[in-house]
């Protein structure tokens, strides 16, 4: 066996971390339109822009086997974060000027989580919330599409790359080449941001959302689209229209639908969507819960329309399965029946091969019709019947994959509650065990927003810094699926 090559992952990290001074550009045009502080991203640019080209003068092999993606894949969500740091530290304002909160926010920011210790907007510029927004658009797509464009010679480690974050195969058949997939992905994630652009400035323009500038278009869109969910407004999505939180619907629900599935479809091939099973279960799925919500917010009377219950029951729904953690109002206030509801909303996740995170429909799926065939072959114990999805036989080795991965996620959030309830009685927070578990799933799920403490309008500012530590590990392993991380920390992987 030969032994991992730690230089070739790293050159390929500086590669990604070089380049990531062209979007740290777009907050700065911001801050030199607004007159407000530009050092926070000046000198980042100048330092990631330094580090990366450093990190690519290391010599070592060319090529990229499994066992250096694994590390390189790891990494570069990291250094994006430690990166994207930076600038919340360098301008020193508010509760991200801790090292600690700043690390916290970029790594929500990169995983798409949207979990935050912002509790002051006001006193961030347009330009650093801008960065926050940012942060989740390249942790959407934006940065896997540069990945695999940077990557496109490399056939092999690009495919890997792709598989890792999309867990299916398709997106690597859409074109020949790794570099033209990535590239259309690109167009598709761009022409989905700006449509949602569009959309939600021209209501401001026809006067159905006059809080709506094109600042706030553009950076909800940044966040809807890679179903992140950071909002430049402390209320989110509260702070605007009913017909606003409308049009947001359908764009987290696009941003958690297979974008291999979205390419099809605007190629005309709508009989992809029809026959897949995993799309008709992900739509049924948020049916149901959107169904089951509204019946209990109803009985409940928390809101005084039926046109209320039906829009914040659909949007809280659809923003917790596909983990972007908007919020159309303050759940906390719900009754405890609905925001258990919720709760159960956060294993689930959207599509593979999205933007979304959690344990994905694909996954629950193969569960679901696996433990079905298992219950049928208990009963005919000579019967063969293979799990099927679209029509296609899942193999074992897949099935048992995915079993272990859902027993392995179910293990972690619960080790992380037992870590956020004693950390908590430690320094003597107040939270109770369905905040501390809402909290864990959140962050490990990269859901964002939780309940109590951590809910929708409130902060994880008030967790000791330990706890955000631990919760900036989850959101990380969390992003990138676990197992590239537990790979690198099995000693196996190190030897020769």
């Amino acid at each position: 066996m030969i032994r991992v090559d730690w230089r070739v992952s790293c050159r390929l990290v500086g590669t990604v971390l070089k380049w990531l001074w062209v979007p740290l550009a777009f907050p700065l045009c911001v801050a030199l339109v607004d007159g407000s502080a530009r050092l926070p991203f000046v000198v980042p640019m100048a330092g990631t822009a330094a580090l990366g080209v450093g990190l690519e003068r290391l010599t070592g092999r060319s090529d990229l086997r499994a066992r250096e993606a694994f590390l390189m894949v790891s990494l570069t969500w990291l250094g994006v974060a430690v990166v994207g740091a930076a600038p919340f530290v360098i301008a020193g304002q508010g509760t991200l000027a801790a090292p600690v909160n700043a690390l916290f926010e970029s790594m929500s920011g990169i995983t798409t989580t949207g979990a935050t210790v912002v509790v002051d907007f006001d006193r961030h510029s347009r330009a650093i919330l801008l960065w926050r927004a940012l942060l989740q658009w390249l942790g959407g797509l934006g940065i896997l599409v540069l990945a695999t464009a940077i990557f496109s010679q490399l056939s092999v480690g690009g495919a890997q790359l792709m598989e890792t974050e999309s867990q299916t195969g398709d997106s690597s058949r859409l074109t020949p080449r790794i570099s033209e997939t990535a590239t259309l992905l690109g167009k598709l994630y761009l022409g989905l941001t700006g449509l949602q652009v569009t959309v939600l400035y021209g209501l401001h323009l026809v006067g159905l959302a006059p809080e709506m500038t094109l600042y706030d278009a553009v950076a909800h869109a940044f966040t809807t689209i890679s179903t992140a969910g950071f909002s430049p407004r402390a209320d989110s999505i509260a702070a605007f229209s009913p017909t606003v939180q409308w049009a947001i619907i359908p764009f987290m629900i696009l941003g958690a639908t297979s974008f291999v599935l979205i390419y099809f479809a605007l190629r005309g091939n709508v009989d992809r969507l029809r026959e897949s099973d995993e799309f008709r279960f992900y739509v049924g799925v948020l049916a149901f819960f959107a169904v089951v919500v509204a019946a209990v917010e109803t009985a409940d009377a928390t809101y005084g329309s039926v046109e209320a219950v039906a829009r914040h029951s659909l949007f809280q729904v659809v923003s917790i399965v596909t983990t972007t953690g908007y919020a159309s109002t303050d759940f906390n206030l719900w009754s405890s029946s609905a925001k258990h509801l919720l709760f159960v909303c956060m294993f689930i996740g959207g599509m593979a091969g999205s933007t979304t995170c959690s344990i994905k429909t694909l996954r629950w799926l193969i569960v679901l019709k696996a433990f079905r065939r298992d219950l049928f072959v208990a009963a005919q114990p000579s019967a063969v019947r293979p799990v099927r999805l679209s029509g296609d036989v899942v193999d074992e080795e897949t099935v048992r994959d995915v079993y272990a991965y859902t027993l392995v996620s179910i293990v972690i959030f619960i080790l992380a509650t037992m870590l956020v309830v004693v950390d908590a009685s430690r320094v003597g927070l107040d939270i109770t065990e369905f905040e501390a578990m809402g909290a864990a799933a959140s962050t490990f799920f990269n859901v964002g927003p939780a309940f109590g403490i951590a809910g929708p309008f409130a902060s994880y500012a008030p967790f000791p810094r330990s706890t955000k530590l631990a919760m900036t590990f989850l959101m990380w392993i969390g992003r990138i699926e676990i197992i590239p991380v537990f790979v690198l920390l099995t000693p196996s992987y190190w030897r020769a």
